[in-house]
């Protein structure tokens, strides 16, 4: 492959040695003395872009003034809003959202046959690679089974998606799998696939050097900035568009500048500091905005806690969050096996391209704020939200207050009433509002606040060995001791890559684990993505019962209504030492700070102050068992995979032969019967609501990921076509089946439709005004004739780059989305799928409104003239026949956004200009 630059222009173009090599590169510096700007005190961030328009510079998609508005940036105070054209250097990808990009791809192959263009159009022009990492689940734990059979049962109900993958591997140029049973794609990425700097030959055969970037089809892309890496998540849509050479369309974004100082203290944790982080720049607002972390704190925090701050950009809402090269960049790539003459060309591009951070680094940024890391106390997020922060202090009182407001009754009244018996005993008086419940052929009982699954999950901490190390000597510590975990906590390990294993073994760690019920279960993201699997049936049969509110412990980013697991309401993100801990206690009600955490072999308490380790012990236990042959080893064969893996087998087909019998890959109809040439945009006459929904709507709300009853809509269309419930695996799984999608589509068990009263799931009135599903309203109002809308709160979309989102919500027949604000990646997923998003203005909201679900809605202003990020008029007609019109703002927010909602998306533009092409 090689990579094409948009001029030769001497001014710009260097020459770099590095490693005994070298390079050309296209300079920042030289820019500066060519007369295009002032762009030394840009973040490093901003550089990395502004290096992309001098790269790509050829006065049509990237001009000189594109370059020259980066200058304008700094003098403006970190402002400068201007629509750019950028193409990042590769795409990653897991197999939940790239199973559907490739069956998109696949489907375009046959589309632009049809439009009578060559198949072999439709290639990335870019490196991509496919982790397989969201199939396996927990269905065994706690036994040394556990990961063979769990690998089993995934090969069992997958083959079907691996088969498709294998031919895509063979079909599609520059498109790698790695194979299941290697690692979570962001830890694979930060451990292996990541440069730091990029090199390729241009179209005159020199080796240019870059800035490695990317942009993934998962929301947690972010993770690899924490390596100086940039890289954001888009909609598998975006992605697939980025695949075939179009360029990213975005504005210069603020940057917001994230200023960390002090040391972590003693018993404090990376989690720890990530979860006030995520709080914090909530708070602050950085949607749609860079975050760049500076200060003297990083000269003291290692890269390992850097990615973990990264990884959690979506929770807190930003494109990325960016830590720049420096020693300690260079440190890891080192430990981690990197080539030798790449690190040297790490150092020296960054220093000459002004991306270095040294101790006088500081830029001007948009926005700033400070935190002390020595104020970081130990803590938890949750129970339904990653920026619902709570001190661990305060983690008992917390949860109480979530029973008393799921209970409906005032949680300082009950306090008062309940003072004498403290709030870890629940009450037999009928003053506490937590339940109990007996769980059959069992001598325990469940509360609400039962730890029923305690996981250390995600790559978010598994690729942190400090963490992991720690949750080792808390388990090796709590063994010695004689505790265990409480017999109704499902328990698992779940790392992040291969190379995990190797220091926990090494350590002598994993043994210590085993033996309290923490046996490896794979190599995935599991719990964290909604594959926990299933509770104990007396377990989960106790919970349903009595209605109790059961809890989950994670060491993962997402904690949303309805993700982790269907028995359990209440969701909590930690550290995995903490993990540990609470497995232990098996209570959220308990507080770890001050009460015990069970019974020793001595018959004494034990405390969480017993059993946790010291930061010199896990330094220690680091620096001897995390090697950089340990890295080199795991990552030798990573493409090759087990014998599984080399078993699938596949054709070498141009294009895909679709089994019709198959109930996990179809050919999705987007591109089936098109047009040579593009529609228009038409205006949106009549409309009905589908669905109004309150604030931090997420994409896990509009389309889950996880498991789904045969009652439900897509249980029904498997259970036709004779799928035993057994094999329905997961809503993830069968993201390559538009048929299964669409159904699922708003089907989220917790999602809560404001046009009825106190039902939970996916539910709306139908065309009669009946309750119906979702699904079956949608196809309803198709069958008339009727478009749809959709009606949502703040910050609508928030979560997974999930681009089913957009698609199920465009095939439901869903023509525009009405909210108070969009979450960045969901948004441009609408958009891509034509689907057009709308903002209240002036104050206006659906309760202001007061919207029922009785109401039409007529959007005009669209079919002539509309202009990106126009204001339009919405005509609303009650149910009384009153009307009343507002403005709403349209959120097509770019020139080419208008063109792909002209063409029906992004991809249909893509594969009309192809077809045009070739």
């Amino acid at each position: 492959m090689s990579v094409t630059v948009g001029h030769d222009s001497q001014k710009t173009r260097q020459t770099l040695e590095a490693g005994g090599s070298s390079y050309a590169y296209y300079s920042i510096p030289a820019a500066e003395k060519a007369g295009l700007g002032k762009f030394a005190r840009l973040p490093a961030s901003l550089k990395v872009v502004l290096e992309n328009m001098l790269r790509f510079e050829d006065g049509k998609t990237v001009s000189v003034d594109d370059i020259k508005a980066f200058s304008e940036w700094a003098d403006k105070g970190g402002q400068n809003p201007r629509e750019i054209a950028y193409r990042p250097a590769r795409v990653l990808m897991q197999d939940f959202t790239g199973v559907p990009a490739v069956v998109d791809l696949a489907a375009m192959r046959d589309g632009i046959i049809g439009l009578g263009g060559d198949a072999q159009k439709i290639n990335p022009l870019n490196a991509v690679d496919l982790v397989i990492d969201h199939s396996v689940m927990i269905d065994e734990f706690g036994n040394p089974r556990a990961f063979q059979m769990n690998v089993d049962r995934e090969y069992e109900r997958n083959i079907e998606r691996y088969t498709f993958l294998k031919w895509g591997q063979k079909a599609f140029q520059n498109f790698r799998v790695v194979p299941p049973g290697t690692g979570i794609c962001h830890q694979v990425n930060l451990e292996y696939l990541a440069q730091a700097t990029w090199t390729d030959t241009d179209q005159n055969g020199e080796m240019v050097a870059y800035p490695d970037t990317l942009v993934g089809t998962d929301s947690h892309t972010t993770m690899i900035n924490g390596l100086g890496v940039l890289g954001w998540g888009v909609g598998g849509i975006e992605a697939e568009a980025a695949m075939l050479g179009q360029p990213i369309s975005m504005l210069i974004p603020e940057v917001v500048g994230f200023k960390l100082t002090g040391t972590m203290v003693e018993g404090t944790t990376g989690t720890d500091l990530v979860l006030k982080v995520v709080e914090m720049l909530r708070k602050h607002g950085v949607v749609g905005k860079f975050v760049e972390f500076w200060g003297d704190g990083l000269d003291r925090l290692p890269l390992p806690d850097r990615a973990t701050i990264a990884n959690m950009a979506p929770e807190y809402g930003a494109t990325c969050g960016f830590f720049p090269v420096d020693d300690e960049t260079l440190r890891y790539l080192e430990m981690s096996g990197r080539d030798k003459d790449r690190i040297a060309l790490v150092e020296a591009y960054s220093k000459a391209q002004g991306l270095w951070r040294d101790a006088d680094y500081a830029p001007v940024y948009s926005s700033t704020l400070e935190l002390d890391m020595g104020t970081i106390v130990p803590a938890i997020s949750g129970p339904k939200r990653p920026q619902d922060y709570q001190p661990l202090t305060n983690a008992a009182q917390a949860f109480y207050n979530v029973v008393c407001d799921y209970r409906g009754v005032d949680a300082d009244i009950e306090a008062k009433e309940m003072a004498a018996e403290g709030p870890t005993a629940a009450s037999t008086n009928g003053s506490d509002p937590r339940k109990t419940g007996a769980v059959s052929g069992e001598d325990y009982k469940l509360r609400d606040g039962s730890v029923v699954i305690a996981s250390i999950t995600s790559c978010t901490n598994t690729s942190n060995p400090y963490v992991m190390i720690g949750a080792g000597l808390v388990a090796r510590k709590a063994r010695e001791l004689g505790l265990n975990r409480k017999p109704w906590v499902k328990t698992s390990l779940a790392p992040g890559s291969q190379v995990v294993s190797e220091y926990l073994e090494a350590a002598g760690l994993q043994e210590d684990l085993d033996a309290i019920g923490f046996n490896l279960v794979g190599y995935g993201c599991t719990t964290c993505i909604g594959n926990s699997g299933p509770l104990q049936p007396e377990i989960s049969k106790s919970i349903a019962d009595n209605d109790l509110v059961a809890v989950s412990v994670l060491s993962g980013n997402r904690n949303f209504e309805g993700r982790i697991s269907p028995d359990v309401r209440a969701n909590y993100l930690a550290s995995p030492p903490l993990v540990v801990a609470y497995a232990l206690a098996g209570d959220m009600n308990i507080d770890l700070t001050s009460e015990p955490l069970g019974e020793g072999k001595d018959g004494k308490p034990v405390y969480l102050k017993d059993v946790w380790p010291t930061q010199k012990e896990i330094a220690d236990l680091v620096h001897k068992t995390v090697t950089r042959e340990a890295f080199q080893a795991k990552y030798a064969d990573v493409f090759k995979g087990d014998e599984k893996w080399q078993a699938v087998e596949t054709t070498d087909s141009e294009t895909y032969d679709w089994p019709a019998s198959s109930t996990y890959v179809q050919n999705p109809p987007y591109f089936q019967g098109m047009s040579k040439e593009p529609g228009t945009i038409s205006d949106i006459e009549g409309a009905r609501e589908l669905a109004i929904l309150g604030d931090m709507v997420t994409t896990d709300h509009i389309s889950p990921a996880g498991s789904f009853k045969e009652s439900t809509p897509a249980g029904k269309y498997l259970v036709e076509r004779q799928v035993p419930v057994r094999e329905f695996n997961s809503y993830g799984s069968r993201r390559g089946n538009h048929e299964v999608m669409m159904r699922g589509t708003f089907a989220n068990i917790r999602i809560k439709n404001e046009m009825l009263d106190g039902v939970e799931g996916g539910y709306t009135k139908g065309p009669d005004g009946e309750q119906t599903s979702i699904y079956d309203a949608a196809m309803a109002y198709q069958a008339e004739g009727t478009p749809l809308v959709v009606i949502g709160g703040i910050e609508y979309g928030a979560g997974s780059s999930r681009d089913w989102a957009a698609k199920g919500t465009a095939l439901l027949g869903v023509k525009a989305v009405i909210a108070e604000s969009f979450e960045r990646i969901h948004r441009s997923n609408l958009v891509g799928m034509g689907v057009i998003p709308f903002e209240f203005t002036g104050g206006d909201n659906r309760k202001s409104l007061n919207l029922t679900g009785d109401e039409t809605f007529s959007i005009s202003g669209l079919a002539e003239g509309l202009k990106p990020l126009s204001e339009v008029p919405c005509k609303i007609t009650y149910a009384d026949g009153t009307e009343k019109t507002i403005q709403i703002k349209c959120r097509i927010d770019t020139a080419i956004e208008i063109e792909y909602v002209e063409n029906g998306g992004v991809l249909h533009y893509v594969l009309r200009n192809l077809a045009k092409a070739s």
